[in-house]
């Protein structure tokens, strides 16, 4: 078998192994979370609260300290139900609508005023947190733990609130006394968009020193549904100190060897200063920020109970020891919202939060991955449509990388040139590899030829690919963002199908068992596989008729494969392969080597429309 032919039949293997591993890795955990939806939809389990888990003895008295636990809720309800069981303050702000549960202090209901279900301006509001009794709480909890456990507010301390409504501009006041002479505070206050701020204070009126630890943690019970993508996180998140980021998905947490003497499973890192830690969905985060002078220890925890797993994320300060007479305070942050680009950076800012920006998904190409969303934000801005925003972007890369682009193309100009006296080296050292390949080598080292020159494009094309994709992928701002006609969100797949005619026949092809994402071929999969056909055809079909048939498959192959990329993808491939082609065909003329596109076509349409010959 000749050695390009075996090249070809890798090149074969490899595209093949993309195309299973997208159905894999991206197509079928979609549809298996589609289905795990509709079957929570169809029954709801019982989903009592298990008790908050221990951390780790403070340094301060050897302890173990535990956040106060929660008493189990005796049935599922709905969520309006659950919210009229307790007294409440409302909590009113230009991003968020919800309240503040006065039985036990939680921050239990959140949802976001600006961001909905679907596309559908009608669809409902999107619900981040909920309280006890739903189907599956969320909540953040702050306070104090220590030996004096007995005397310390509670799940079911019932709180005093000096006003019953908190905006930007009216913080609220939540206000107990434990009767053993301690007086706890808690001053609540918010921004214009998802930042809380907590000042936890207790005064000691009693005649005995106490020692406490303030805590702040994030609660939620059961297992989400997460979308099971490779290149996504959900979970645990926290930027932990000198740590790093630490990304803990849900299964590995569980997976953790149980703490001794306890069913809690445990990952845990102490004397940590700065940072954040939380539990974080695609679009959506709640995360706890301590005070980033202070030192604190930060833990995941993972705990069984009938009803299913309970998770923590937990922060919990040194010791502090009040004298009688004396109080202590300490200030936490707590964030509930959309990981907004711009506001996420805001808050790093102007808050000095170590890292928080990493709460966004950037990935491995974090150094092209960001700066490539504020390019295309900045367009978008000035645009108003993030579709027109891909398209400029392409451009301003198609310009950057001209120059190694005109090397490349130059360097396959003169391949083609020399094309005849490299046939005729092969074949007067048909039987001699060693001769051949050396002569070869001559033949470029004289021509000055590059001959893996032609490679380089697309080496360099697919870190950006992927960087443009985790951009369409995880930033919010693509989230249901229209481009023109019937693409109405950028980072979800074109909806049309030539398999239902573009929808005039009545059914879903993607409902189909098995072939479902295959079958989702839209318009723009389509435009894109035209364009990487126009462009091969650029070239001289290989005379080899193993090389002739991968070529001619590979437009094919591809437009199956990105039916069920995102549409703002497809479009960008689109769109730079007719670039592509352009400036192919201008580098082409400019080194005087013929083009051979309209020849191929002509071949093409002439071998269709001849009849066939007995």
């Amino acid at each position: 078998m000749r050695e390009d032919n075996k090249n070809l039949i890798v090149a074969i293997a490899l595209s093949l192994a993309v195309l299973l591993g997208w159905q894999y890795f991206f197509a079928a955990p979609e549809a298996e979370r589609q289905r795990q939806a509709a079957l929570q939809q169809q029954s709801a389990q019982v989903n009592p609260s298990a008790p908050n888990p221990p951390l780790s003895p403070s340094q301060a008295g050897g302890a173990s300290p535990t956040v106060p636990g929660t008493p189990a809720a005796p049935t599922v309800m709905s969520r309006e139900a659950a919210l009229a069981r307790t007294n409440r303050v409302a909590i009113d702000t230009p991003a968020i609508a919800g309240s503040i549960n006065l039985r036990g202090g939680r921050i239990d209901d959140v949802a976001l005023k600006n961001y909905r279900e679907t596309v559908d301006p009608r669809s409902a509001n999107i619900v981040l947190l909920s309280p006890e009794g739903t189907q599956n709480p969320y909540y953040a909890e702050f306070g104090w733990v220590g030996a004096q456990a007995g005397g310390l507010p509670n799940a079911n301390t019932e709180w005093t609130a000096d006003r019953d409504r908190l905006t930007p501009s009216t913080p609220v006041t939540l206000t107990w006394d434990n009767g053993q002479g301690l007086v706890f505070r808690r001053t609540i206050s918010v921004d214009d968009k998802f930042m809380f701020t907590i000042k936890s204070s207790v005064e000691n009126r009693g005649s005995a020193p106490v020692a406490l630890h303030p805590y702040g943690l994030v609660s939620r019970h059961g297992k989400p549904t997460t979308l099971g993508y490779y290149v996504l996180h959900e979970g645990m998140i926290g930027v932990l100190g000198d740590n790093g980021l630490q990304e803990i998905k849900y299964d590995t947490l569980d997976e953790e060897e149980p703490v001794a003497g306890s069913t809690v499973s445990e990952k845990k890192w102490d004397n940590v200063q700065g940072g954040f830690i939380g539990i974080t969905d695609k679009y959506w985060a709640a995360t706890v920020v301590p005070d980033q002078a202070i030192t604190y220890q930060g833990a995941f925890t993972s705990q069984q109970s009938q009803a299913g797993r309970t998770y923590h994320a937990i922060m919990q300060g040194a010791s502090q020891t009040i004298q009688p007479g004396s109080a202590a305070e300490t200030t936490q942050r707590f964030f509930a919202g959309a990981k907004e680009t711009a506001t996420v950076d805001a808050y790093q800012d102007s808050l000095g939060i170590k890292n928080f920006d990493l709460m966004i998904d950037w990935g491995w190409f974090y150094f092209i991955t960001k700066p490539l969303f504020k390019v295309l934000d900045f367009f978008y801005r000035l645009f108003g449509n993030f579709g027109i925003a891909i398209l400029l972007v392409t451009v301003i890369l198609k310009i950057l990388f001209f120059p190694l682009a005109n090397k490349s193309y130059a360097s396959m100009a003169k391949m083609k040139a020399v094309q005849p006296e490299m046939v005729s080296i092969r074949e007067r050292y048909a039987d001699d590899k060693m001769k051949q390949q050396q002569a070869l080598m001559e033949l470029y080292r004289k021509e000055k030829i590059n001959p893996v020159a032609g490679c380089w494009p697309v080496l360099i094309q697919i870190p950006v690919f992927f960087a443009l994709y985790k951009v369409l992928f995880v930033t919010i701002e693509m989230r249901h963002a229209p481009f023109f006609g019937w693409i109405r969100d950028l980072a979800a797949p074109d909806p049309t199908s030539i398999f239902n005619l573009f929808g005039l026949l009545p059914y879903n092809p993607g409902a189909v068992p098995v072939l479902g994402p295959f079958l989702m071929l839209g318009v723009w999969p389509i435009l894109m596989g035209i364009t990487m056909w126009l462009q091969m055809k650029m070239n001289p079909e290989p005379p080899d008729p193993v090389q002739k048939q991968v070529f001619a498959w590979m437009p094919v192959i591809f437009t199956f494969m990105l039916g069920s990329f995102p549409a703002g993808l497809v479009i960008y491939w689109a769109w730079n392969n007719l670039l592509s082609v352009t400036q192919q065909a201008f580098i082409m003329r400019r080194n005087g080597v013929k083009i051979e596109l309209w020849d191929n076509l002509r071949k093409t349409f002439s071998r269709k429309s001849s009849p066939a010959r007995g």
